[in-house]
């Protein structure tokens, strides 16, 4: 008994003694309403009559049906139509007992006074008991609403928040803050370029100004926080909306894209827990890439093999191409954490379509390679597996040559042996006019590619060339974040060192895009727009994190490391000449090598018996370019 009153709310018995006079209350009204408000003392004595059974009847539908345990806070259609129906089927009831009571006292003669009812009456006790019942949960709501939404605006007083957008996305986001009763903060304003919404109210929250205006409006309305809520902004838009709020110094975050959300047809769905903090990234003036989904279908309903799937690059590869259905993704990878992980996340996202398959080994290996190609038979394989670090290559530039050129040539022997459709290579920049024992490799790997496509019958080899990728392990984004958690300072290695760069689900795009492209030895060459000063990363980092550069974190400048360029180069200059437009405007094909067929074997085969002292000589002699020490 102690604990059936202890779960009992006063809001319960509340409920419970309202709905006693409402479900009563409702036939007295709308009885004396269809009297037209006669009024007698028998009346009043037929109606009292019918009060124990009347009450008895809905409230014990009423806990039935669970009413009195819904969280009213919450109300929404289906406690509404759960209540109609408690109201209709009460009301059903007490026709039934009515007509069936009439019945008993003329048949036996029952000195009993019996008004006899028509079924207007109770379909206005209904209407009735539904608005009663309703409104009063409606006012509970209202008022707990507005108590708490109160209480938590005084409690976060000092986290005013700007809106930018008064769309879709801006709407969802304000919804979301008052179902959550605002315990992330209070909006204040929101900033539209559209002058039909200019001077309008969202949720309450004022639609003022430009988003040029934006400096000025966080002054007038003391903001401290901007939410960027334009999903459809353009990648130069964004940043120029971004920068804008950036020099205010307050802190930014931003809401989903539309890539991000899976679509327009999304905004206003699952956004809630992807609101994050605004990233260098989204700092990018790159424009939107636009593939055509007709030229990716060649993986579609194939076994697609992906080198170094576990990695930054290799793992956001395998996402790319998952959107395409293959009946297949074939992981291959040393480590075999990372493929684990990226398999866990395929088959939650896919449900298992496509089947994703791991296979732990080593390009280097070809036995290994063999057993893998074997036992899978792939239409497609994407080689991205690679030593990639600069300045550890320096330091084991043999480790360099068997990873990227023996690891590439096995792989690529493989692709032709077993029957591939399509080898895709991704390649770098530095392979342009190598400075650096990776740069060079990876030249060499592109003169693999070319060599196998020159000799096979019909596999179509073709390599990617692109810049940095932002945010792949051990670019240097990552490097900026851990130093600025540490307090700094940031290290840049000099003032003017600029470097092109790609987000990773871009460059993903463009590589399997380029595949489909791909009629066999070209080198595709991404346009990676204009290259970004490291140092200026390194400053929109520091603001972006609330810190003011060189005055709250430093910038240090720690010189070139060795096969460092100061800036990189996308084609050798006898490929500009004659390069040549594809499909896509942001994918450009280099001229085709003219190699040495029976040489590059003989260099090949080399490898093996390769002293680490004289892998630079080596690889001078493949590459007459490169210009380290």
């Amino acid at each position: 008994m102690k604990k059936l009153y202890e779960r009992i709310k006063p809001h319960q018995i509340l409920f419970l003694f309202l709905d006693v006079l409402i479900v009563n209350g409702a036939y007295f009204l709308s009885f004396f309403l269809h009297r037209q408000f006669l009024f007698d003392y028998d009346v009043f004595k037929f109606l009292a009559m019918r009060f124990p059974y009347v009450t008895i009847v809905y409230i014990v539908l009423f806990v039935l049906r669970r009413l009195y345990s819904n969280l009213w806070k919450y109300i929404g259609f289906y406690e509404i139509f759960n209540l109609t129906i408690c109201a209709g089927a009460g009301t059903a009831v007490c026709w039934i007992i009515d007509n069936i009571g009439e019945r008993v006292i003329q048949s036996q003669g029952l000195n009993i006074y019996f008004i006899s009812m028509p079924i207007v009456v109770y379909v206005d006790a209904f209407m009735f008991i539904c608005f009663f019942s309703i409104g009063i949960r409606t006012i509970y709501k209202a008022r707990r609403t507005l108590l708490m939404d109160s209480h938590r605006r005084r409690a976060n007083a000092d986290k005013r928040i700007m809106i930018l957008g008064a769309g879709d996305m801006g709407n969802s986001v304000l919804h979301e803050m008052s179902l959550s009763n605002y315990k992330f903060g209070n909006p204040v304003v929101i900033v539209d370029d559209d002058v039909a919404k200019r001077n309008m109210r969202i949720n309450g929250i004022p639609v003022k100004g430009k988003l040029e205006n934006i400096p000025e409006l966080v002054k007038k309305y003391d903001v401290n926080e901007i939410i960027f809520c334009i999903p459809s902004a353009s990648a130069e838009r964004r940043r120029e909306i971004l920068e804008i709020a950036m020099s205010t110094g307050c802190k930014l975050k931003r809401a989903p894209n539309i890539d991000e959300l899976g679509g327009v047809n999304n905004v206003h769905k699952n956004y809630s827990d992807r609101i994050k903090q605004v990233d260098v990234l989204d700092l990018l003036s790159r424009p939107e890439v636009k593939l055509d989904p007709d030229v990716c279908k060649y993986v579609t309903g194939e076994t697609v093999l992906v080198t170094g799937g576990g990695g930054s690059i290799g793992s956001e590869l395998c996402r790319q191409i998952a959107r395409y259905n293959p009946a297949k993704i074939v992981i291959f990878d040393i480590y075999e954490n990372n493929a684990f992980t990226l398999k866990n996340s395929l088959d939650r996202r896919y449900g298992g379509a496509p089947e994703i398959e791991i296979r732990i080994g080593s390009v280097r290996e070809l036995r290994r390679l063999r057993e893998v190609f074997e036992e899978f038979q792939p239409s497609s394989v994407f080689h991205a597996a690679a030593h990639k670090h600069v300045p550890l290559m320096e330091d084991s530039p043999y480790e360099a040559v068997k990873n990227n050129i023996l690891g590439t040539y096995n792989t690529a022997w493989c692709a032709n042996e077993y029957g591939v459709k399509n080898f895709v290579l991704l390649s770098t920049d530095k392979a342009v006019n190598p400075t650096n024992v990776m740069g060079a490799t990876k030249r060499v790997c592109e003169i693999v590619v070319q060599h196998f496509s020159k000799i096979s019958k019909g596999t179509k080899f073709a390599a990617v060339r692109f810049g940095n990728v932002l945010g792949s392990n051990g670019s240097v984004i990552p490097i900026f974040k851990e130093q600025l958690e540490q307090g700094g300072p940031l290290t840049v290695t000099h003032p003017d060192i600029t470097r092109y760069f790609m987000t990773i689900p871009e460059a993903s795009q463009l590589v399997v895009q380029a595949g489909g492209l791909a009629k066999g030895g070209e080198i595709f060459v991404l346009d990676m727009g204009e290259p970004v000063k490291i140092v200026s990363l390194a400053e929109n980092l520091i603001r972006l994190s609330g810190f003011e550069p060189y005055k709250d974190i430093e910038i240090q400048f720690i010189g070139l490391r060795p096969g460092e360029k100061l800036y990189e180069e996308l084609s050798l200059e006898e490929e500009l000449d004659e390069r040549q437009k594809t499909g896509n405007d942001k994918i450009f094909v280099t001229k085709p090598l003219q190699i040495d067929d029976e040489q590059l074997e003989k260099d090949i085969k080399a490898i093996a018996d390769l002293k680490p002292e004289e892998v630079r000589a080596y690889l001078k002699r493949l590459v007459p370019n490169y210009r380290g020490r």
